[in-house]
C-alpha cells in the first residue's frame, strides 16, 4: 500500500503554473479515504455561478475548472495556477501552506477538515465562532463550492 505520507507535499510553483494543468500529485497512492470523508475526486467544470443567491452568467468563475485528488486524509486541489495540498486534520501546520490571491504571492495558511460530508477550509485556523470561508460538497452528483459570497456548481468531466 502506498500511503499519503509517502508522497511529497506539493506547492504552487513561483508565479503559479501556466498552460496545461500539472500532473496529479497523489498518483499511485492506494491508501483508502479516511472514514467519513466525502469522495470529491475528479476533474470538475463550472456550470453555474451565484453571488448572494443571484445568478452571474458573465462572471469569470463560469470558466472555472479544478482537479481534486484524495488519498487517506489528504486532499489536493489544483486550479487557476495553484496547487493546494492539505491534510484534513484541522491544523494549520498540515493544512494549506501556500500562496493565494490574484498575484499568487500572498501567503495562505488554511486549516482543512471534513465536517458533515463536506470539506471545510478555515483561513487562520478553526475558530468555534466563525464558519468556514470555503466549503466543497457533493450535492445531487454535483460539486458545490462555496467561497465567501460565491456559490459555484460544477459537474464532473473526468475521474482522477
Amino acid at each position: 500500500m502506498v500511503k499519503a505520507d509517502e508522497i511529497p507535499v506539493a506547492n504552487t510553483p513561483p508565479g503559479g503554473w501556466l498552460g496545461e494543468m500539472p500532473p496529479p500529485v497523489l498518483v499511485g497512492c492506494t491508501e483508502p479515504l479516511r472514514p467519513g470523508a466525502p469522495d470529491l475526486r475528479g476533474l470538475w467544470q463550472a456550470v453555474g455561478v451565484e453571488r448572494d443567491g443571484r445568478v452571474l452568467t458573465d462572471h469569470r468563475l463560469n470558466d472555472h475548472v479544478e482537479r481534486i485528488e484524495q488519498c487517506g486524509n489528504r486532499v489536493v486541489v489544483t486550479s487557476e495556477g495553484v496547487i493546494h495540498d492539505m491534510r484534513t486534520d484541522g491544523t494549520l501546520e498540515n493544512g494549506i501552506n501556500d500562496v493565494a490571491g490574484p498575484d499568487l504571492e500572498q501567503p495562505s495558511r488554511v486549516a482543512a477538515v471534513f465536517n458533515e460530508g463536506r470539506l471545510d477550509l478555515h483561513p487562520f485556523g478553526i475558530q468555534a465562532d466563525k464558519p468556514p470561508l470555503v466549503t466543497r460538497a457533493i450535492v445531487d452528483g454535483m460539486l458545490v463550492w462555496h467561497y465567501g459570497p460565491f456559490k459555484v456548481t460544477m459537474r464532473r468531466v473526468d475521474n482522477v
